[in-house]
């Protein structure tokens, strides 16, 4: 008996394993892309404007708004711009339209790309070396009767990343 179970332990010994378990790796990455910073810049200044005489401030002037977006490098960002229909003084409103957006990857509004700018609806643009330059220009539209004071309103910038 004792020789029958030495048998059948160096049978199982000699039988190779049927069943082998096999592995792999991979590793996790990610990289962390720098925060996207929006600054304001300069006003959209139109001065002084006469009652029943339009004004325009082109995106090219030295007078328009400017605006910058930092952030990584040759990546792709959504654009939403919330742009006001009148500027206010107390309760009196001076229509503002017309409006005229550029981008640029260096600071020069003269070399700029027209964008296609609608309140409220994203636009895609590229940040060049991490860097885009916005221009804003516009119009307003003062009644014969407007009424005398400073008016104002705000321009506002959100940008999102959507893609690199």
């Amino acid at each position: 008996m004792r020789i029958a179970r030495l048998a059948a332990v160096a049978a199982i010994v000699a039988v190779p394993s049927l069943v082998q378990a096999q592995s792999g790796s991979i590793q996790a990455l990610a990289t962390v892309v720098t925060p996207l910073v929006v600054t304001g810049n300069a006003p959209l200044a139109f001065g002084n404007v006469f009652q029943g005489v339009t004004k325009t401030v082109a995106s090219t002037d030295a007078a328009s708004g400017r605006l910058s977006v930092t952030g990584f490098d040759n990546s792709q960002v959504a654009l939403t711009f919330t742009l006001p229909s009148n500027l206010v003084s107390g309760g009196n409103n001076l229509p503002i339209d017309n409006w005229d957006v550029r981008s640029n990857g260096t600071n020069v509004a003269g070399s700029a790309s027209a964008l296609s700018v609608t309140s409220g609806a994203p636009v895609n643009a590229n940040l060049v070396s991490g860097n885009l330059y916005l221009f804003v220009g516009g119009r307003v539209s003062p009644a014969v009767g407007q009424v005398a004071g400073s008016y104002a309103a705000t321009i506002t910038l959100a940008a999102a990343y959507t893609g690199f």
